[in-house]
C-alpha cells in the first residue's frame, strides 16, 4: 500500500490487489459481527468491544444503557461500513476520500481492528511477526497492516488540515 496523502482537497492512496481483497473479506467479517442478535453481545468479546457496556459494575445500568444506544451503534457503524466498501476500490487501484468518508475510514478501520485485535488477544507486548509461519502470524500481520493504514490517513487528514489554514 502506498500510504494516504492530503492531495487536492482529497486524501489519496493506493491499494493493490490483495490488499484490496483483504479490506473486503474484513469488511464481510465486521457486516457479519453487526448483523448478529443483540444478545450475543454478552457471551462474543469481540461484540462486547464493539458495543461496550455502560457500567461495568451494575449489570441493570449497563442493559439499559445498551437498549439505549446499541441500536444507534449498530446503524452508525454499519453505514460507516457501506461508505468504505463503496470507496474501495474492488480489484485493487486508488482510494480518493473526502472527509466524511476519510472519517468513516478511521471509524471502520478502528472496528476492523479492534475485532482482529480481541480475537488475537493483542496486548501492549505483542509484537509484530518477523516471517509468516502460520495463519496466527498472518492475521497478526495485517492487524499491524489495518495499524499502518489508520496511522497514514490519521497523518494526511492532520496535513490536510494544516493545509487549510
Amino acid at each position: 500500500m502506498k500510504p494516504f496523502r492530503a492531495r487536492g482537497g482529497r486524501l489519496v492512496a493506493r491499494l493493490d490487489r490483495a490488499e484490496a481483497g483483504i479490506v473486503g473479506l474484513l469488511l464481510d467479517q465486521l457486516e457479519q459481527l453487526l448483523a448478529a442478535d443483540a444478545t450475543d453481545v454478552a457471551d462474543d468479546p469481540v461484540l462486547g468491544r464493539l458495543f461496550p457496556a455502560g457500567h461495568r459494575s451494575d449489570r441493570d445500568i449497563a442493559e439499559d444503557y445498551r437498549g439505549l444506544t446499541e441500536e444507534s451503534l449498530r446503524s452508525g457503524k454499519a453505514d460507516d461500513l457501506a461508505m468504505v466498501r463503496a470507496t474501495l476500490p474492488a480489484d485493487g487501484g486508488e482510494v480518493r476520500l473526502d472527509t466524511d468518508q476519510a472519517g468513516a475510514w478511521l471509524r471502520t478501520s478502528n472496528d476492523l481492528r479492534l475485532a482482529l485485535g480481541t480475537r488475537l488477544d493483542i496486548g501492549e507486548d505483542t509484537e509484530p511477526p518477523e516471517e509468516i509461519v502460520d495463519e496466527a502470524d498472518h492475521q497478526l500481520a495485517v492487524y499491524y497492516w489495518l495499524t499502518a493504514v489508520q496511522g497514514s490517513l490519521v497523518d494526511a487528514l492532520v496535513a490536510a488540515r494544516a493545509g487549510r489554514r
